[in-house]
């Protein structure tokens, strides 16, 4: 199982970023596909997951991230609006090859990409 993040980068405060997740080596249309962040300093914490029907998020981005995937493509997006200085973090996507979230954040896991909203 491979997993690809990318997107990242720099925006103000308010600004909008879009992620991307390429997954392969995996029957990714039942797959449950979870996004995580790990500010400096911190610990890593998942923000979103996205499982065949359904989709979960963090208290912290809710209404404000949305994730969706698009399985002809074998990716999982997750849209980031009205951007916060707190939210700068790696971001990174990860599966535990099951069908539901949340998802194991160790199991397989994409290297990540650095995402930064200055103020």
């Amino acid at each position: 199982v491979q997993l690809q993040a990318s997107g990242g980068g720099s925006v103000e405060t308010g600004g909008s970023l879009r992620l991307s997740c390429a997954a392969s080596g995996l029957i990714f249309d039942y797959a449950a596909i979870g996004w995580f962040r790990q500010a400096p300093g911190q610990e890593r914490v998942g923000v979103a997951c996205i499982s065949n029907s359904r989709t979960h998020y963090s208290e912290s981005v809710k209404g404000r991230f949305t994730i969706r995937r698009d399985n002809d493509k074998n990716t999982v997006y997750l849209q980031m609006n009205n951007l916060k200085p707190e939210d700068t973090a790696v971001y990174d996507c990860a599966t535990d090859d099951s069908t539901a979230c949340p998802v194991q954040g160790s199991i397989y896991r994409g290297r990540g990409t650095l995402v930064t909203v200055s103020s």
